[in-house]
């Protein structure tokens, strides 16, 4: 035990000295960032599918993904729920939802545009 203690204090003393450190690059040029890191927020659009809620919509966003045996396209689809602070989407409308802070325990989104409006159904009753 007293050798191996010997033997790699030995090899310490044999290290070679660390090469000098280059000088950095020339600050002129601003580096190159990838946005998406810089937290560029999501984008997403979608059916709105609800909305019956104060300042609240639910807005279905549909994706085609393949099949992984049958190699057909699937539509799968996830339901978000959006803030909307003018009430104004309404149920059919083609809209475009932003990531955002957290407003509530599952709303994480926010109206960001109507894309487009879904057309006017007439009611017929009394």
């Amino acid at each position: 035990m007293a050798t191996e203690k010997k033997a790699t204090s030995s090899m310490a003393a044999k290290k070679p000295a660390a090469a000098p450190k280059k000088a950095a690059p020339a600050a002129s040029a601003p580096a190159k960032v990838d946005a998406n890191v810089l937290g560029r927020r999501k984008v997403l659009t979608g059916t709105v599918v609800s909305d019956k809620m104060q300042k609240t919509i639910v807005v279905k966003v549909d994706r085609r993904v393949r099949h992984g045996l049958y190699e057909k396209y699937v539509t799968r689809s996830v339901r978000f729920k959006a803030h909307d602070e003018k009430n104004e989407a309404k149920s059919g409308d083609l809209v475009r939802i932003v990531e955002s802070r957290p407003l509530s325990r599952e709303k994480r989104w926010a109206l960001q545009k109507i894309v487009r409006r879904a057309a006017q159904t007439l009611e017929i009753g009394s």
